[in-house]
C-alpha cells in the first residue's frame, strides 16, 4: 500500500516528488476534481457545474510547460467537454465508467508508459486507474479510500485549487516551477 505525502511527511514527499519527475501526461477526472461535486438544477437539462478558475489556468501552465493534460469522466458532460475544449484539452473521454482502457488507449497513442502517467481522481471510479499510474493524485476531499491509494494529496477540495495545486507541485518535482514564474513575473 503506497503512503500519500502528507504535509510534514518527508519520507512521503520524497516519494511523491521522485514520481512527479517522469510525469509528461497529467488525467484529471471531472466531478469532484475539475468541479466542486456538486450540480445545480434549474429545471430541465443537465445542470450546472462550477469549474476554477485557478484550475484552469495551471492547465495551461502545465501544457506551457510539455505535460499534456486529458480529461477522462464516468459521466458523459457538455459543460465539462466544452471546459476541455476552452482550455485546449485534445483528449476529452465522457460517459466512461471502466477508465482504465481509455487511458491505456492514449498511452499507446502517445508512446507513454504508466510511470510517466499522473491522475487525479477522488472516487472509487478512479480506484483502478491510479493503482496504476506513476503518480496518483487525490483532493483532500476524496473517498478515503482513494486517499490510501493517492501518494500525493492536495489542501485543497475538489474544483477550488486542488488541481492548481496538484499542477504546482509536478512543476516543482521536475524543476519548472521557478523559471515559470520568473517568465510570468518579469
Amino acid at each position: 500500500m503506497r503512503r500519500p505525502a502528507r504535509i510534514g511527511s518527508r519520507p512521503g514527499m520524497r516519494r511523491a516528488l521522485a514520481l512527479a519527475r517522469p510525469v509528461r501526461l497529467l488525467v484529471l477526472d471531472v466531478d469532484g476534481v475539475l468541479t466542486d461535486n456538486a450540480v445545480s438544477h434549474d429545471g430541465p437539462g443537465p445542470g450546472l457545474k462550477r469549474f476554477g478558475i485557478q484550475d484552469g489556468m495551471g492547465v495551461k501552465l502545465c501544457q506551457h510547460a510539455g505535460i499534456e493534460v486529458a480529461v477522462i469522466s464516468g459521466l458523459g458532460n457538455i459543460q465539462a467537454e466544452q471546459r476541455s475544449r476552452e482550455l485546449g484539452i485534445r483528449e476529452f473521454h465522457g460517459g466512461h465508467l471502466r477508465k482504465l482502457p481509455v487511458l491505456e488507449k492514449i498511452m499507446a497513442a502517445k508512446c507513454l508508459e504508466f510511470s510517466q502517467v499522473a491522475y487525479m481522481g477522488d472516487d472509487w471510479l478512479d480506484a483502478q486507474i491510479m493503482a496504476r499510474v506513476g503518480l496518483p493524485l487525490a483532493p483532500v476531499d476524496a473517498q478515503p479510500e482513494i486517499l490510501r491509494i493517492a501518494a500525493w494529496i492536495s489542501k485543497r477540495p475538489g474544483g477550488c485549487g486542488a488541481v492548481r495545486e496538484a499542477i504546482r507541485f509536478i512543476l516543482l518535482a521536475q524543476g519548472k516551477l521557478d523559471r515559470m514564474w520568473r517568465e510570468w513575473r518579469d
